[in-house]
């Protein structure tokens, strides 16, 4: 795995043991880390500091990790993972909505977070990301996608929407949460808006919404990217 060049994270967890292994294996790959165990150090780590990206924790006394993430994007773009358990789903839409990049669910394996980390790094550094799940393929530095090794032809917030669910399968994305990790905001596309470029983008791929190979709607909550990989050990 290429390892990002200087990269310095900042890992926000009120666990000290789960700081202790996740600075030692980040760093044993190369990444720096330093570790901050409440909210309050970590805004004051990253007021100090300048950070490649941020493991951020939503369960933490006091300021917890979805409001440090809200101030956090008030001044900055850095980064953010955030760290959940398994069962706190709507935290991690939250996250997402909130301007969160990415979220991992506890337990994780460490070599699938630092993929996630180099990924986040390389998009912020503007390098080539290529996002894949079995025969659909998206370039977005080249801003094209492919599926079975045909070309798509999608219109700009088609291919951002197509981006945005496909980094982060297999997470349900409100159609808020779409708006945001695609880059676009409520002025301009609505929700009720998203519904029809989902429909287009669908289309694109040949999907049956009552059937679906890729795209699939959860009523009341938004929509999933189904996966049809698995992330290597």
């Amino acid at each position: 795995m290429m390892t990002q060049p200087g990269a310095r994270v900042l890992i926000v967890d009120d666990d000290d043991g789960v700081r202790a292994r996740l600075r030692s294996f980040l760093d044993l790959h190369g990444v720096a880390a330093d570790g901050a165990a409440d909210g309050e150090s970590a805004l004051r780590a990253l007021r100090e500091h300048r950070y490649d990206a941020v493991l951020l924790d939503v369960v933490m006394p006091g300021i917890d990790g979805l409001e440090v993430a809200r101030r956090v994007r008030l001044d900055s773009d850095v980064p953010i993972l955030m760290l959940t358990g398994r069962s706190a789903e709507a935290d991690c839409v939250r996250g997402l909505e909130l301007g969160a990049d990415d979220y991992i669910a506890k337990p994780f394996r460490p070599r699938e977070l630092l993929a996630r980390v180099h990924a986040a790094i390389r998009r912020h550094r503007g390098a080539s990301e290529r996002l894949a799940s079995g025969g659909l393929e998206a370039d977005v530095e080249t801003r094209t996608a492919r599926l079975f090794d045909v070309p798509l032809v999608l219109s700009g917030i088609e291919f951002d929407l197509l981006v945005a669910l496909l980094r982060h399968r297999p997470l349900v994305l409100s159609r808020e949460a779409l708006l945001q990790r695609a880059g676009r905001n409520a002025a301009t596309v609505t929700g009720r808006n998203v519904d029809v470029h989902i429909s287009r983008l669908r289309k694109a791929l040949g999907d049956d919404p009552r059937s679906p190979r890729w795209i699939k709607t959860v009523h009341g909550e938004g929509y999933v990217m189904l996966s049809h990989d698995v992330v290597p050990d």
